[in-house]
Parts: C-alpha cells; sequence; structure tokens
C-alpha cells in the first residue's frame, strides 16, 4: 500500500474520472453522498454542461442540493424501476466487496439507490479495505426516534454497545427524520447474520451492513485508481 492511502481531494477527482468511463448518454445515475461521491457529482455535472443526458437519483438531500445548483436533472426511486449505474463511497470494504456505509449519515437512501442499481460502483482511498468488517470498529443503524432507547438497550444485549449519534448537543437527525446509533464492534465473523439479528429488532430501519452486493470497487492507493478484484481486494 502507498504510503498515503487516505483519499485526497486529486485522489477523488481521479476516481470520479474514472467512474465516468461507466456512464453513458440516456442513463440513470445514482448519486451517493461523502468525498468520493462528491467529486463524482461534480465530475458528472461539467459532462452534463457538455451535452450528456443523464437523470441522477441522490441518496441525500446535501447531494441533491449539490446535483440540482450544478444543473443535473434529478428522479426519485419512485419515478424509475432501476438505475444504470450508482456511484457512492465506503468506510470500509472487505475482500469479499462486502460494505459497511453510514459515517455520513444517509445509509439507509444509499443502500435503497444500492438495490436498484444495475451496476453498483465504490470509490474509496486504500485506507478503507480491511480484512473483515468491523475493523474500524464502528458500524452505523438508523432507527425511528421513538424507538431510540429500546433499540439501544436491544444492541447492547447482543453484545453491540451503541451511542446514540449527536451533533452539538442534540441528536443527529437523518434526512428520514430518524436517528442514528453508532455500534461499537470488533471484527464481524458472519455480517449476514448480524445484519439479519439487528434488523430483527423493532425500531431498526437500516444498517450500514451493505452485504452481497458485489460492486465495482475503484481504488485510489496514494498515487493512481485502481480497479479491485475479489482477489486483490486485501
Amino acid at each position: 500500500m502507498h504510503e498515503d492511502a487516505r483519499l485526497t481531494d486529486d485522489g477523488a477527482a481521479a476516481l470520479a474520472a474514472e467512474a465516468m468511463r461507466h456512464v453513458a448518454s440516456g442513463q440513470v445515475v445514482g448519486l451517493g453522498t461523502g468525498h468520493a461521491a462528491t467529486a463524482f457529482v461534480r465530475a458528472l455535472a461539467q459532462r452534463v454542461a457538455a451535452g450528456l443526458d443523464v437523470r441522477g437519483v441522490p441518496t441525500s438531500e446535501a447531494t441533491a442540493a449539490l446535483a440540482r445548483g450544478l444543473g443535473i436533472k434529478l428522479l426519485t426511486p419512485d419515478d424509475i424501476e432501476t438505475i444504470d449505474v450508482a456511484v457512492d463511497g465506503a468506510d470500509e470494504v472487505d475482500p469479499r466487496g462486502d460494505l459497511i456505509k453510514g459515517y455520513g449519515g444517509a445509509l439507509l437512501r444509499e443502500k435503497v439507490v444500492a438495490t436498484l442499481a444495475r451496476r453498483f460502483l465504490v470509490l474509496v482511498g486504500a485506507d478503507k479495505l480491511v480484512p473483515v468488517l468491523g475493523s474500524r470498529g464502528r458500524l452505523p443503524v438508523e432507527v425511528v426516534p421513538f424507538a431510540a432507547g429500546p433499540c439501544r438497550r436491544r444492541l447492547e444485549a447482543l453484545g453491540y454497545p451503541a451511542t446514540l449519534r449527536t451533533a452539538d448537543g442534540a441528536p443527529v437527525v437523518t434526512d428520514n427524520g430518524n436517528r442514528l446509533l453508532d455500534c461499537r464492534v470488533g471484527p464481524i465473523a458472519d455480517p449476514a447474520a448480524l445484519e439479519a439479528a439487528l434488523r430483527a429488532t423493532p425500531g431498526v430501519v437500516g444498517t450500514g451492513l451493505f452485504i452481497g452486493m458485489m460492486p465495482a470497487v475503484l481504488m485510489w492507493d496514494g498515487s493512481r485508481c485502481r480497479t479491485l478484484t475479489r482477489e486483490n481486494r486485501n
């Protein structure tokens, strides 16, 4: 791994340019949230200004505002049956291509868009590659406000102590009007089983575990972009 594996602005721009190679006129494009996704939205807007005809489905109100301001026409999931390609970032990527997302708080809409996509591109710096999901110690879970306390207690009983995400002393409110619990985790032996257990908790509406989606992972190693396969993700 290159000595600077974090995703710089230059790295994000390079990944965005690479992702643009997968976008064609007439497509519906999922627009992610976060550093790399923002760079992609800006790159897409430049192509739109030059005549590319696409429609975007944003994963957050922040991305929607950015895309709209840059002249990208937008749709909602109600308007379409499928998305041709979705482009987003991730907080962890394991050797199988399973992900943890949600540090930025848009996990539920990101998962909706990703599952609608025929092709899912994930843009990351090399620092986001992990041998096992949970290696960074944090798993976001979105819960309805009414159940935030019971969900937190249930997660702790399952062995995943959780804290309510706050900003400026107040609970963070997602674009869906919900709350976020950040679970303290270690390496997750069976992510699919954990996803099922968490989703079985009344009040949980989404988790940051993105399992079995088989994304194409574009990675910035500090000096160049690489397209990762199952064999070279770790």
